[in-house]
């Protein structure tokens, strides 16, 4: 009778403790498979990555790969998205981890925790902060005294999060990655990740499932592995099904058969064709690799948008655009797509379908043009860009020893001769990262881009200012190059001599997007000049009204950029990412519905770095309700015509290129 007594709230926790007390999950070696509940169980999942998701759609793209059949889902932790400044943590809107979490939990999905420190996913600097390079000589992905203590402070901030979301505590996650794909890097440090071992048994305790990935090789396994994690591989459709799974078993001769990376897709750069993978390839190998009893995590079920600065890059220097649309299943505004369905199809002869309906496809809304108005150059706008004033150094200073970590910095240093006839300025060293506006008293000179244009011909006279404008266009995401430094990492000489006594401008453009572009700026006294092919990096400002009486407004739409060459977007101060037309393969960008307004104008702020049409057409840009990602551009003459032949070459190089993604 007295059990009848206790208050309803006590019995709800006895209830509950009693359910988490039944929850476990864990390896059996015996039967080869993992095991939930005390049942032998086996896991269908798919990658999506919260960072490259506005919030407002998490639980829409969560629903849709429920729907699709999955067990689980799969999500990196970008350790700079979260610690942007050394000691400043992050974990509130669309870095709200905790919350996505609980709506995988809500939605019915498991979760696999891919924690790093190091996650590569095509994302700036492999996800590490570029605030670890501010000492020169650390070894990142190591057991530099330095950097492990960076990595120990940061996990002791993000894992204790993390444990109440364990399956054990009741939460969704039943794995937990350790690094990722060490097997590529250079280091080969046992003592780096028997540390990080320590460290997550520390925080997490002794009954998660820590787990490593590696190339499907003993070559990888042989760095990426360690005695206390299970070692999984990754790999791409099309191969050998057998052989791939034998790699594991040199590191795990008995276990599940884990592929934690199988790729539905794969990334593109700027410059390159888009890469594309038949749908009935990825889901013949899927039929393969689910016959065989084997657990799959397909990488990735949904791309998304790499928003503001935070694409990767790859070496030799290529920067990968905004779009992570990676040909996935859900396109990168969550569309269904053909690959979806295909692929549901070959889950549902292993898994039962959930009931109900999937939800649809969101609507489009193609808003028209946009009239935009110049406001300014970059010089122009400088004080209100870098309201502290310049540093002042005799030789260049790189973006970290300034503390500006993305974006753009403004170098300026006054010619030290006459250059009435055309005079070299050069990077002797290829230490313009990654590129360079160049102008002298406001009219541009040319463009300096690391790897590619090392010199260019100047003219002025002596005591003008050289004005160059430094885009840092990602990181390195992968190997043993990512300590990726940005600016101007080497000396410029003109002719022969080299450039001394800069004033050197960090610029905090998204600062002043939210507070002041929108003014016109103090004109200079010197004449800005008025270059007939070219312009300085020049902003534009203009506002979209969505339309009243129609129902549902706003939706999502796509920025289109006619006649413009390559820059950055704001719109209501969010950084919606670069453009780049005239490289492609990109072409428009993807607006979500949430940072839209019906009920006052919408702000845009676009900086167009080399040149508009403005001059000679109507200053517009243009809303439309389809995706251009995949547009043919100039250098493709230069590609193999097929894509799919592409986009496997380039496994293969990253490979050979020990990078971090291996096939």
């Amino acid at each position: 009778m007295l059990r009848l007594l206790l208050p309803v709230a006590g019995l709800a926790t006895v209830l509950r403790a009693a359910n988490i007390s039944q929850r476990t999950f864990g390896i059996d070696y015996g039967c080869n498979c993992f095991v939930k509940d005390g049942r032998p169980f086996r896991y269908i999942s798919g990658s999506i990555h919260y960072s490259r998701i506005p919030r407002y759609y998490w639980k829409d793209r969560l629903l849709k790969m429920k729907m699709a059949g999955l067990d689980a889902i799969q999500t990196y932790v970008p350790w700079n998205y979260h610690e942007p400044q050394m000691g400043v943590y992050d974990f509130s809107g669309d870095r709200d981890l905790e919350y996505f979490l609980q709506l995988a939990d809500e939605t019915g999905l498991l979760v696999i925790l891919r924690a790093g420190p190091y996650i590569c996913a095509e994302w700036d600097m492999g996800g590490l902060p570029a605030w670890l390079l501010e000492k020169e000589s650390i070894v990142l992905r190591s057991s530099d005294s330095d950097y492990l203590a960076a990595v120990e402070k940061w996990m002791s901030v993000l894992l204790p999060k993390m444990k109440p979301h364990l399956y054990q505590n009741g939460g969704p996650i039943i794995m937990v990655q350790v690094e990722n794909e060490y097997g590529s890097y250079f280091a080969c440090d046992y003592d780096y990740l028997r540390s990080l071992q320590k460290l997550f048994r520390q925080h997490l305790g002794d009954e998660v499932v820590l787990f490593t990935t590696d190339g499907a090789s003993q070559l990888y396994l042989r760095c990426g592995a360690l005695q206390g994690f299970y070692a999984t591989v990754d790999f791409a459709p099309g191969g050998n099904v057998t052989a791939a799974f034998l790699a594991q078993r040199s590191s795990e001769p008995t276990g599940p058969l884990v592929n934690s990376e199988f790729y539905t897709g794969w990334l593109d750069h700027w410059g390159h064709r888009h890469s594309v993978v038949p749908a009935q390839t990825i889901a013949k190998t899927l039929n393969e690799i689910l016959a065989c009893g084997a657990n799959v995590n397909l990488y990735m079920f949904i791309g998304g948008t790499n928003f503001a600065y935070w694409n990767g890059a790859n070496m030799p220097y290529m920067p990968q655009p905004t779009s992570y649309d990676y040909d996935a299943p859900l396109s990168e505004a969550g569309d269904l797509t053909e690959k979806y369905f295909a692929l549901r199809e070959v889950i549902g002869m292993y898994n039962q379908l959930p009931e109900g309906l999937i939800p649809p496809t969101t609507s489009k809304f193609a808003y028209g043009k946009v009239h935009l108005q110049k406001v300014g150059t970059v010089v122009e706008f400088l004080d209100r860009l870098s309201p502290a004033g310049p540093v002042k150094s005799t030789f260049p200073l790189t973006f970290v020893q300034l503390k500006q970590y993305f974006g753009f910095v403004l170098y300026r240093t006054k010619l030290p001769k006459n250059c009435t006839e055309p005079t070299q300025l050069s990077s002797p060293l290829n230490g313009v990262h990654d590129r360079a506006y160049v102008s002298v008293d406001g009219v541009l000179q040319g463009i300096l881009e690391r790897d590619k244009s090392l010199m260019i011909n100047i003219t002025g006279k002596a005591g003008a200012n050289m004005d160059i404008l430094v885009e840092n266009m990602g990181r390195v995401n992968y190997g043993r190059y990512n300590n990726d430094f940005k600016g101007l990492v080497s000396n410029l000489t003109l002719d022969q001599d080299i450039l001394v006594e800069w004033e050197i401008y960090p610029l905090d453009i998204d600062g002043a997007v939210n507070h002041s572009i929108h003014g016109y700026p103090d004109r200079p006294k010197r004449s800005v000049g008025n270059p007939v092919s070219y312009e300085t990096p020049t902003f534009y400002t203009g506002t979209l009204l969505i339309p009243g009486g129609i129902p549902d407004l706003p939706q999502d739409t796509y920025v289109n950029f006619p006649g413009w060459t390559k820059g950055q977007i704001w719109i209501n101060g969010f950084n919606l990412g670069r453009y780049w037309p005239a490289r492609g393969p990109q072409l428009t960008l993807f607006v979500p519905r949430n940072i839209l307004v019906s009920s006052v104008p919408n702000n845009i702020t676009v900086l167009e770095l080399e040149h508009s049409h403005c001059s000679t057409q109507a200053c517009e840009i243009e809303f439309v309700d389809k995706p251009v990602i995949n547009a043919t551009t100039q250098l493709f003459a230069l590609q193999e015509p097929s894509a799919f032949f592409f986009n496997h070459l380039l496994q293969l190089k990253r490979s050979l290129q020990k990078g971090c993604t291996v096939p």
